[in-house]
């Protein structure tokens, strides 16, 4: 049993956030397969919530139909590691929590602030080095689960407006 399965059977986790982690890793699988196909080329960004998930990007609905569709298949045959992405939101805020730790850890209160500048830098450093194992392991534990067999795609609905494109990915578990 890996261990946010152990998680998961120890602590009674709410449906709606089970849901939301499923939604979470679906998301990602949808965007590294968008990207595997266009490259770098655009902005793409998500939101998961229990119910499914938004997609912001200059994107058609039918392709974004055919990466959804297909990662959520690359998934449910075993390619979990989808649910994990080196652009997620997670890291973005690992980062945060470890520079605010850093930085606090790193400074006191009789000096000033000109001569804690360096353990300022040494501490948003320190933040951003150890951001991306720690919030690959957020990922994994936390925020994201692979565990997207019974997950159906119930519509795909275009939604925004002028330049700002996104669709609503509602799914059912």
């Amino acid at each position: 049993m890996p261990f946010g399965g152990l998680i998961d059977s120890i602590v009674a986790i709410p449906e709606k956030v089970t849901a939301t982690r499923r939604n979470h890793a679906v998301e990602h699988a949808a965007v590294a397969v968008l990207l595997e196909r266009s490259g770098f080329t655009r902005s793409i960004a998500g939101h998961s919530n229990s119910g499914g998930f938004n997609i912001f990007g200059n994107l058609s609905s039918e392709e974004l139909q055919s990466a959804v569709d297909e990662g959520l298949a690359r998934m449910q045959q075993g390619e979990g590691a989808l649910a994990i992405s080196p652009f997620c939101g997670t890291n973005l805020a690992v980062t945060g929590i470890l520079a605010a730790i850093f930085t606090t850890l790193l400074t006191n209160k009789r000096e000033g602030r000109m001569q804690q500048f360096p353990n300022i830098v040494v501490g948003g450093i320190l933040a951003a080095i150890l951001a991306q194992p720690i919030g690959r392991l957020a990922q994994q534990y936390l925020t994201t689960s692979p565990d997207v067999d019974s997950l159906t795609i119930k519509a795909i609905k275009p939604a925004g407006w002028g330049p700002f494109k996104s669709h609503r990915v509602e799914t059912s578990q």
